[in-house]
């Protein structure tokens, strides 16, 4: 039987046995060891496509782990080393903006926290997003990657702190000017379960919580 490596698509030969009797193959490439199949959940290809789709889908963690038969604290690390992976997107130069903020709370609910994020205005792509407390540090992290982006025009609401940290030229607070980025909150609360105004599901993490929006954000 012609079976390939998992990791690099190599060649790979038996290499004993595992513990619970099941035969186990070395990588003549990148020297790996693996099974043919895996009785625990976790180790199957297409777990990781299954953790992003139901993430996506606004499941919490312990809703995800029962359905995909494993335990918790390895969903948890595989949401961390997926988010890992994957690259900010791209910004294009001379584009439109909205830029706005979203509270939520971690560890407990006296522990109030703000996202801020960038929406591409045409397009609706999230470029960019922090979180932290609602300071001109945390804008800044989201406001400095527009500018390096040579950003057309950024809307924003009222909030004073923009006056301080936006080019006069660039900024605008008109009215209707961050409808697209008001509506995504709203979408944002409705499919993440963590950004909900009431629930008991709110982010234990800034770890989990970042790698949860990357996810969200950017696959």
């Amino acid at each position: 039987m012609k079976i390939k490596c998992n990791f690099c698509n190599g060649k790979y030969i038996k290499n004993g046995f595992q513990s619970n009797g099941n035969q186990r193959y070395k990588c003549c490439v990148c020297k790996k060891r693996q099974q043919v199949e895996y009785s625990y959940n976790a180790y199957k290809k297409d777990i990781n496509q299954e953790i992003v789709l139901f993430t996506r889908e606004g499941l919490g963690i312990r809703s995800t782990a029962r359905i995909l038969k494993i335990s918790a604290t390895t969903l948890l690390k595989r949401i961390v080393s997926i988010a890992r992976n994957i690259a900010k997107p791209i910004s294009s130069k001379g584009k439109t903006y909205e830029v706005d903020e979203l509270c939520t709370y971690i560890r407990n609910k006296k522990n109030y926290i703000w996202l801020v994020y960038a929406l591409e205005k045409k397009s609706k792509t999230v470029v960019s997003f922090n979180f932290g407390k609602r300071t001109n540090k945390t804008l800044s992290r989201v406001l400095d990657t527009l500018k390096l982006s040579e950003a057309k025009k950024i809307f924003t609401d009222r909030l004073k702190n923009y006056r301080y940290l936006i080019d006069e030229k660039l900024h605008s607070v008109k009215r209707f000017g961050t409808n697209h980025i008001e509506r995504k909150n709203l979408t944002l609360r409705t499919h993440l379960k963590r950004l909900n105004r009431r629930t008991i599901c709110f982010s234990k993490s800034l770890v989990v919580f970042n790698a949860v929006l990357k996810i969200y954000f950017w696959i």
